[in-house]
């Protein structure tokens, strides 16, 4: 047996080099063409109708859809409420993947699974919920209340709703990262005199920052298209408390199909710019990372 294999003949290194590797999947330009019709079907043909619908309006018609002072109100209070959201979910999801990565506790399965339960709920039953236990006759509003705090009906309602719906995000994208961490890196910069904050300022943030900034990402733009959660607890007040998907659902019930789609258009490339700039840091962070290992 051992002098059959010996026999047999060996392919030449040129031979193997050129050896294409194995896929799993077989027949490149089928799958990509697969990928390519799914994608027009899902993606692209909506949005393309979308901008096509916005072009039947002329100039002056479109400017005044997009610009007039109620709807210019609605974008300030849905991306700033959506960046104020995203930023609290980056910091305290973070702790929460720590939490759940880093120590062993009575009911963390439990903990662990809370943590989907947004993406289960349907975000009018979450709205709900809040609206009862924030609202100044429920559990909670009734005792800020007396204080002058209140959680409902206003802008702070907008912002814990997008807390609520967000913060899954961050902690599912960070959670596998911190898991797969190598604990030695932390225990050699302690072992060299590191304190905690320099051990997380230079050993763990670096690894976890793209992470970090995939979850705002992916919190951010979930954040600006909300609507069923935030329409029970925002007040709905034009020029406070009112929404850009508020604004869209309003023109779309009064027929005009051309202003709610320019506003959406509006929407959309300002979330497609952000995530751009948003890849684009991800990408200096892992080159920044990779010339520092």
């Amino acid at each position: 047996m051992t002098a059959s294999l010996i026999s047999l003949p060996l392919p030449a290194a040129g031979e193997v080099r050129k050896r294409s590797p194995k896929r799993v999947l077989a027949g490149f330009n089928l799958t990509l063409g697969y990928t390519l019709m799914y994608l027009s079907l899902i993606v692209l043909i909506p949005l393309s109708a979308l901008v096509f619908k916005t072009f039947t309006l002329t100039w002056e018609q479109f400017w005044a859809a997009v610009a007039s002072p109620r709807v210019v109100a609605s974008y300030q209070l849905t991306f700033g409420a959506s960046l104020v959201a995203a930023l609290v979910n980056v910091v305290f999801g973070l702790l929460v993947a720590w939490v759940l990565v880093r120590y062993t506790f009575p009911g963390k399965k439990i903990v662990d699974a809370l943590v989907d339960l947004p993406f289960a709920l349907p975000t009018a039953v979450a709205g709900i919920a809040l609206t009862a236990l924030l609202a100044d006759n429920g559990w909670v509003g009734q005792v800020l209340a007396p204080y002058g705090i209140q959680l409902a009906f206003n802008r702070n309602g907008i912002v814990i709703a997008l807390i609520f719906i967000g913060l899954p995000f961050v902690v599912r994208t960070v959670q596998p990262v911190l898991e797969d961490m190598e604990k030695e890196l932390e225990e050699a910069a302690t072992c060299l005199g590191a304190t905690r904050w320099q051990t997380f300022r230079f050993v763990i943030f670096p690894t976890i920052a793209p992470a970090l900034l995939t979850g705002f990402a992916m919190a951010f733009a979930r954040a600006i298209g909300e609507y069923g959660s935030v329409i029970f607890i925002a007040g709905n007040m034009p020029m406070v408390s009112e929404i850009t998907p508020l604004i869209i659902i309003g023109k779309l019930e009064q027929y005009d199909y051309a202003g709610a789609t320019a506003v959406a258009v509006v929407m959309l490339v300002f979330s497609f710019v952000l995530l751009l700039i948003i890849n684009a840091l991800q990408a200096w962070q892992r080159r920044r990372s990779g010339a520092a290992s």
